[in-house]
């Protein structure tokens, strides 16, 4: 067995994987760019090599640093986790030409699996089922145009060497599959530093579902059963879950079967991935084989107790596997939300800084029910603008569909992450949407549910009443607090004011009545509401805490509590109110005050999330009309096009291609077309 490995990664899948190597106890070898230096895998590992600046291209995509750092270090093997070099066939060249193990595939099944273009011929020739399209080179638009319209559409465009959701976009007319070419092929080449594209037909109502394989050196292979992967916005997954709501036994079988088929004709050996698309009638269509380990791979792990990791390494250190296909089970049921640095509420939007307060729920296994926290980061750790936005991957098992969704919307309720913003919220919503409970989805669920942007989980008048119960009984905990030691000389209980308004920021007020109990921790009262109804509120909180955990009338809620001005800011469930908790008197003239109206930004673009300007596409004088493209901001990897919101005319351009810019940064001033007229 190797003795030391290192890991051309970062962030969580780095940690992921020394976690692994140090069980089966073996030493690990960390590489890190400047903006990693003391990012929690460096601390991990036994030892840490230095690659290079921030850009990925200028330290992490540098395999001949990395073979270096295996020769100064003594590292026997590299495990490239996923993204990076983990499908770079010359780097796994070069490590054999190094001597140096590559934990994953041989380099020609990289070759004939991770190229888009050449796998989809080889699936072909193979025999698996594959989704019509055109496999050959595209050079221009103009041809991007042609093919899609002979295909009909809609289309998907693909960057060849693609993945994460890069470099992919839906085109259902001309003009979409114009544009959507130049993005798709700017993107590949920034990401992977390859811009070939092919486009095939897009199916409707799709299914994302993948098959777990693995194979050894011998001409062994099984696969781990499925995992369903439709969650997703912007060809991006966000939840995936094992096994599938969807497949039957046979379907999953006869995918299984076909996964594996391809892996032994491809001579592939190690941990991957066959994706398929699964339509409605359960039709499955090969989509590509991820030739690496997925960052999914966690549901599969939690439903057969396979460690993937592990397996990868007994793999690439020539054993044989001990598993065979019998010994498959599917255990349960797992489900996985990942969590990004992103700002739900403003069209998912990049959000970079510093994690002021990072406390996720307690991991581990109780009453048969299992968190599961995969991250590289704790707090005071520097989310970047440089890699990707993922902060960590939450997860949950149970004993089936519904306890481990459940124990996950708890789960994503407890997580308290401060200092950016980030898509819990958004998470927890999906937890609770009906349509996901059911498991009526596919790829296009967040679309079609939220066609306007995410403004927060469903909310209804019961959540109010509870939201407005825990907001009182923070208010008289902190109340009593402040009389009793207002004199510290007189440390009895004041006397409790009965009447208090729960002031929502909606413009909702509630009466609420405090009748008796224990105003301090742990909370134990009762409460009138409105309607005459006597609520029973039970807690353990205490003034500062970030977590609010209790029941309101027999009811089990988890809350995120925030202090706003002279107000809570609660968090629940995705549903996000601010509470002001007064007494009746000071509601009635603080319903008098005037209202703060912000400023008018109607004639400027502001950059929506700190990025780098990629291209501008106007020019001073030039009339836009609205939904015209006006500039491309990239952000961890993606590029985002930012259009005109109405017809106006550009009056002056303040950013250059090249700047990086902070979020609401100026780029642009207009006026209207009138007035330019004028």
């Amino acid at each position: 067995m190797f003795e030391k490995i290192l890991v051309a990664n970062r962030g969580e899948i780095a940690c992921r994987v020394i976690k692994s190597a140090r069980k089966m106890g073996i030493k690990t070898v960390a590489v890190y760019s400047d903006a990693d230096e003391d990012s929690m895998h460096v601390q991990m590992a036994d030892e840490a090599v230095h690659l290079g600046p921030p850009p990925a291209t200028q330290s992490y995509l540098l395999g001949d640093k990395i073979i270096e750092a295996c020769k100064k270090t003594g590292a026997q093997a590299v495990h490239p986790g996923y993204g990076f070099l983990s499908e770079n066939a010359a780097f796994c060249k070069a490590l054999a030409a190094a001597g140096i193990e590559f934990v994953g595939p041989p380099a020609k099944a990289i070759e004939a699996m991770g190229d888009k273009i050449e796998s989809k011929k080889f699936a072909l020739d193979a025999r698996v089922s594959t989704v019509p399209g055109h496999m050959g080179i595209i050079e221009d638009a103009d041809e991007a145009v042609r093919i899609s319209g002979e295909i009909g559409y809609p289309v998907m465009i693909k960057a060849s060497a693609g993945g994460g959701g890069k470099g992919m976009r839906i085109a259902w007319n001309d003009t979409e599959a114009r544009e959507g070419f130049e993005r798709a092929r700017s993107e590949a080449r920034s990401s992977f530093g390859d811009d070939r594209c092919f486009i095939e037909k897009f199916v409707v109502g799709p299914r994302h579902i993948e098959i777990q394989v693995l194979a050894d050196k011998h001409g062994n292979a099984i696969y781990l059963n499925e995992r369903e992967c439709s969650i997703q916005r912007r060809n991006q997954k966000v939840i995936e879950e094992a096994p599938s709501s969807f497949l039957d036994p046979a379907t999953r079988k006869a995918m299984g079967e076909q996964a594996v088929a391809l892996a032994k004709a491809v001579g592939y050996h190690s941990a991957g991935t066959v994706e398929f698309i699964v339509d409605k009638d359960r039709n499955f269509y090969f989509l590509e084989m991820n030739t690496r380990l997925q960052v999914e791979h966690p549901v599969t792990e939690l439903i057969t107790g396979v460690d993937l990791v592990e397996q990868m390494i007994h793999i690439a250190n020539g054993e044989k596997l001990t598993l065979t296909q019998a010994d498959v089970q599917i255990n349960g049921w797992a489900i996985e939300s990942r969590i990004y640095a992103e700002d739900p509420f403003r069209n998912f939007l990049p959000s970079i800084g510093r994690l002021v307060d990072y406390r996720p729920p307690m991991e581990g296994c109780a009453d048969g029910l299992t968190i599961r926290n995969d991250t590289g980061v704790e707090a005071g750790s520097e989310i970047a603008m440089f890699y990707d936005p993922m902060i960590a991957k939450l997860c949950t098992h149970g004993p089936d569909r519904k306890s481990a969704i459940d124990h996950m919307s708890r789960a994503l309720d407890a997580f308290i992450i401060d200092g950016i913003e980030h898509n819990i919220p958004f998470l927890t919503a999906l937890m609770e949407h009906p349509r996901w409970r059911a498991g009526d989805i596919t790829t296009g669920f967040i679309a079609e549910e939220y066609p306007d942007g995410f403004e927060g989980g469903h909310w209804d008048e019961e959540t109010d009443l509870a939201l407005a119960c825990v907001a009182t009984s923070m208010e008289l905990v902190v109340h009593d607090r402040l009389h009793r030691f207002k004199d510290r000389r007189k440390l009895e209980t004041m006397p409790m004011h009965e009447h208090w308004t729960a002031a929502f920021d909606k413009n909702k007020r509630f009466a609420i009545r405090y009748l008796s109990g224990n105003p301090t921790t742990p909370i134990d009262m009762d409460l009138a509401l409105p309607d005459g109804r006597v609520v029973p509120v039970l807690s353990d909180w205490a003034p500062g805490w970030k977590l609010w955990c209790g029941e309101v009338d027999g009811r089990e809620m988890i809350v995120q509590v925030r202090r706003g001005l002279n107000s809570y800011i609660l968090t629940h469930k995705g549903v996000k109110q601010e509470v002001k908790v007064m007494r009746p008197h000071v509601a009635e003239l603080e319903a008098l005050l005037p209202k703060r109206v912000p400023p008018d930004t109607s004639n400027l673009l502001l950059c929506p999330m700190p990025g780098l300007v990629v291209s501008i596409a106007v020019k001073e004088g030039q009339i836009v009309q609205t939904g015209e493209a006006l500039a491309t901001v990239e952000a961890m990897k993606m590029e985002n096009v930012l259009r005109a919101e109405r017809d106006l005319v550009v009056e002056e351009i303040l950013v250059s291609e090249g700047d990086s810019l902070a979020v609401d940064t100026v780029m642009m001033r207009f006026v209207s077309k009138a007035s330019s007229a004028a």
